[in-house]
């Protein structure tokens, strides 16, 4: 394994731990409740773990992809914080992208509470996954 796989396979798994936290913490401060996991299990009609089993690997899929490919496009960003923001902004787009596709073959779940809060909770945890990333990936010189 290579030292940029390993950085991307810790950074995948310490970044969707750190959004799943700040997603769980999010309706203490009046957002709603959001749940990948059982959204992403309820889709495809299956138990709930297999649901978190597909989370943290969607997470690593994306710090794999920073990894690989993405770290080449931000190389002009000196600011971590923005270069991780960027990111994060990125994968959210790419999830948006994604789970419309997937409502066009299986229903999505019914989702309760304020659609743009949820807009808004879902950037919030992306850009922290991408910030999270970005610690954990370093770029190769």
């Amino acid at each position: 394994m290579t030292n940029k796989f390993k950085q991307a396979l810790m950074g995948g798994i310490i970044g969707t731990l750190v959004m799943t936290i700040v997603m769980m913490v999010a309706p203490m401060m009046g957002m709603p409740k959001m749940n990948p996991p059982a959204m992403l299990a309820s889709m495809m009609g299956f138990p709930i773990v297999v649901g978190w089993i597909m989370h943290f690997m969607i997470g690593i899929s994306f710090a794999l992809a920073y990894a690989f490919f993405f770290v080449k496009l931000v190389k002009r960003i000196s600011n971590n914080i923005v270069k991780g923001a960027v990111y994060g902004f990125a994968a959210f787009v790419f999830a948006q992208i994604m789970m419309g596709m997937m409502s066009f073959i299986m229903p999505p779940p019914p989702m309760e509470g304020s659609m743009m809060l949820m807009m808004v909770g879902s950037i919030m945890g992306h850009i922290i996954f991408g910030i999270t990333i970005i610690y954990f990936v370093k770029e190769q010189e």
